[in-house]
């Protein structure tokens, strides 16, 4: 029997992770000097409305070792024999090598039993993606070496696309200086950003919440693939009408027609995004270009070609 775990920052509804008995290992969140177990201790939905009045950034750490070894432990004692544990990108967290860490002591001295960590490369529900997908074709069948190649082969095929709204808790964690970001109040510039061997990249800048809409959809329509999306995740912080938006706009202007999970991203991934956080994920075909000076200079063409059309049409009358 397969069991499949994940850590907490896969992000995936307590709905999903029942119906699939995925097992999650919390990260760890620090707030006002206070420690939190993710989804154990604190609740998005709780961490979101403290997120304003707080004056310093809370701060994440992995789980220990530990954490993950009785995690494989709780598995095996329930019968299951073959362990997948599909982890956040290592590139953004400690937690694949606290598994990796766990799998090898645990191994030692249980011999029964098989482990395989994945590093998904992946951010919060890139990795949720994985792990439902992989749920969802054990549920049909598929072998412990099956899920192994899939997650292998696949795992930088999950397309990401990470909205942010406010810009304060990027500019406390380093991730933008104090000039950039006034810039882009004022400019009302919101960076577009998706992973890049393991780590998160800005690929894109647009202005305002319907240039947000429109870079998603185009962007979906281009790199979809249609084989193996057969469900898309879209992923929000604070507010959930922004996520309904979008699936409202991916059901009006594409003709996709699996399903479309509208999930909130957890107190994890939240401490780093902040407020009206806006991502969505699917399996993208191959491995086409995305960056932020490529998509710059497509939105330029782009202007041109509107510029020239209304040339023409000045012309003609």
């Amino acid at each position: 029997m397969i069991k499949i775990i994940a850590d907490s920052t896969c992000d995936l509804s307590d709905e999903i992770l029942k119906k699939y008995n995925i097992a999650t290992v919390p990260l760890n969140i620090m707030i006002n000097g206070k420690n939190h177990k993710d989804r154990i201790d604190i609740e998005p939905e709780e961490f979101y409305q403290m997120l304003p009045k707080l004056e310093k950034l809370p701060t994440t750490s992995m789980p220990s070792p530990g954490e993950f070894s009785n995690e494989y432990k709780k598995a095996q004692d329930q019968g299951f024999d073959e362990i997948l544990c599909i982890c956040m990108s290592s590139g953004t967290s400690g937690s694949y090598q606290s598994a990796v860490i766990a799998q090898k002591e645990y191994l030692e001295e249980n011999h029964n039993v098989k482990i395989h960590v994945v590093d998904s490369k992946c951010m919060s529900h890139g990795s949720g993606y994985l792990i439902l997908k992989s749920s969802l074709i054990k549920e049909k069948g598929a072998t412990f070496d099956e899920l192994i190649d899939f997650n292998e082969t696949y795992k930088t095929n999950v397309k990401h696309f990470l909205s942010v709204d406010d810009l304060n808790n990027l500019i406390k964690s380093g991730r933008l200086t104090n000039v950039s970001a006034m810039i882009g109040k004022i400019l009302r510039v919101k960076p577009i950003m998706s992973m890049k061997n393991g780590k998160g990249a800005i690929v894109a800048k647009v202005r305002g919440t319907k240039k947000v809409y429109e870079h998603y959809i185009n962007e979906f329509k281009k790199r979809i693939d249609e084989e193996l999306t057969d469900f898309v995740i879209i992923g929000y912080t604070s507010d959930l009408s922004y996520a309904e938006k979008l699936k409202e706009k991916l059901i009006e202007n594409t003709n996709f027609e699996g399903t479309i999970y509208v999930m909130q991203m957890g107190v994890s991934v939240g401490t780093h995004v902040g407020l009206r956080g806006l991502s969505m994920y699917f399996i993208e075909k191959g491995h086409r270009h995305d960056g932020l000076i490529y998509n710059q200079m497509n939105q330029l063409l782009e202007k041109k070609d509107e510029i020239l059309k209304m040339i023409n049409r000045i012309k003609k009358k």
